[in-house]
């Protein structure tokens, strides 16, 4: 995977992050396929396996954020334009984000079309542009 907390800091922690960073964008971009799904078809299992993904999305996707809040924010040797803390940046924001998508999802199945697909899209837009950035800057490092 990606090496970008490895110097100087704890194994297991990094461990933790590698293991869990990935996994959110899985359970947004399968959501996000759920909303589609459903706006095109109006079967109601589609809304409700989206709003699940979501919802154990984010619980999954606050464990690498908190890590990469203390291990890259409170340490030195970062700059401000790191391509680690715009990762960050783009990810919190996009957990914000699935957090509306979360309410507007607990909503009446008909209300949750228009909405619902916009912001499971931003929120599968905002997490693939942080990792390939944070991919490409890496590669050219």
């Amino acid at each position: 995977m990606q090496m970008h907390l490895a110097t100087g800091r704890p194994a297991f922690v990094v461990a933790l992050y590698e293991l869990l960073n990935p996994i959110p964008l899985g359970f947004f971009v399968a959501a996000w396929i759920f909303d589609i799904l459903y706006m095109k078809t109006f079967i109601q299992m589609w809304n409700d396996a989206a709003n699940w993904l979501i919802v154990i999305g984010l619980l999954i996707a606050i464990i690498p954020r908190v890590i990469n809040l203390v291990l890259v924010w409170t340490g030195p040797g970062y700059p401000q334009s790191s391509p680690i803390k715009i990762h960050f940046w783009l990810s919190l924001i996009a957990i914000v984000l699935a957090i509306f998508n979360a309410f507007i999802h607990s909503r009446d199945a008909y209300a949750v079309v228009p909405m619902g697909v916009i912001l499971s899209t931003l929120v599968v837009v905002l997490l693939l542009l942080g990792n390939v950035q944070l991919a490409l800057r890496e590669r050219t490092a």
